[in-house]
């Protein structure tokens, strides 16, 4: 039993691309909590003015992508004076955004691969040669990501991100191993190494529970030497601070075959259900999943109310 039950709204759902994701981490985020005695009303939002039921201390925010973790929802909260966890509006607007990210990271001297913006226009071409990854701005959960292999797979690939927004994001491959740091309270946890059995962490090898196909194993703390370790653990640490993002966050990383990494994007509102990176990572020190939900709850109350 939590020494202190809350009222407790979980937002989860959305209008968004990442919906059944969310709607899974809504139930795992409502399990968890009422396992500690908080009181909850689950809210599966469909609009962007929800209402909120009186007398709510908190809300629990786990709507992924669109709205919920581009600042939108934050905003809103934010003009009501309603109390929420995470990223507030601005640092979620940021980290959404991988263009913006990666201006912030640059400017921080946070590693990241070598990038390039260009229209989604259908005409034009990336000055990178392949291999490249072709990513949409503004999406989560790898919709629309490709790798490029080839000249040929190129046309795809662009065709495929331009149904997301107006420009894309062009990024350098790197070749390594696909690593993932959360962050609580200013403090990297331990690293998670994601091992695809087949291809990349694409939505199909993230979710297979979604469409029946797609395997990963997850190793954590990841199989790394001390000195790997603290680079990475720095460098995701500098990352979620240099876009100033509150309370929590999971920062993706590739390390190349040289021990070198490279920042990928930071999620504001990584995936919430007991299996789930973040959960992982911070299982590996003890905190176990109630407890991290209970933690989020009064890391959030502190920043928002002070």
């Amino acid at each position: 039993m939590s020494l202190e039950p809350k009222n407790v709204t979980v937002f989860m759902g959305g209008p968004g691309s990442e919906r059944e994701v969310s709607l899974a981490s809504g139930k795992a985020v409502i399990e968890a909590l009422e396992s500690l005695g908080h009181r909850v009303t689950p809210i599966d939002v469909v609009d962007t003015r929800p209402e909120i039921p009186a007398g709510s201390d908190i809300i629990f925010n786990v709507i992924h992508g669109t709205w919920g973790e581009d600042g939108g929802l934050q905003g809103y909260l934010d003009s009501i004076s309603q109390p929420y966890t995470g990223a507030g509006a601005f640092s979620s607007e940021i980290a959404f955004d991988k263009i913006a990210t990666k201006l912030e990271l640059t400017k921080a001297g946070v590693p990241t691969p070598a990038s390039e913006v260009i229209p989604a226009d259908g005409k034009t071409q990336p000055s990178f040669a392949p291999p490249f990854v072709v990513k949409p701005p503004r999406e989560g959960s790898s919709v629309g990501i490709s790798i490029v292999k080839t000249e040929e797979e190129a046309v795809a690939a662009i065709q495929e991100a331009s149904k997301y927004g107006d420009e894309l994001l062009i990024e350098a491959f790197v070749e390594g191993k696909e690593l993932t740091v959360g962050v609580l309270d200013n403090q990297a946890l331990p690293i998670v190494h994601i091992c695809p059995e087949d291809g990349w962490y694409d939505i199909k090898n993230k979710y297979p529970w979604m469409s029946g196909e797609g395997k990963t194993q997850y190793f954590c703390p990841a199989d790394l030497d001390e000195e790997t370790t603290k680079k990475v653990k720095a460098v995701a640490l500098k990352a979620h601070q240099s876009v100033g993002v509150e309370v929590y966050s999971r920062v993706d990383v590739l390390l190349d075959a040289d021990n070198n990494p490279y920042v990928l994007e930071i999620n504001t509102i990584p995936g919430m259900t007991a299996s789930s990176l973040l959960p992982k990572s911070a299982a590996a020190t003890g905190l176990e999943f109630p407890q991290l939900c209970d933690k989020i709850i009064n890391l959030s109350l502190e920043t928002r109310l002070s």
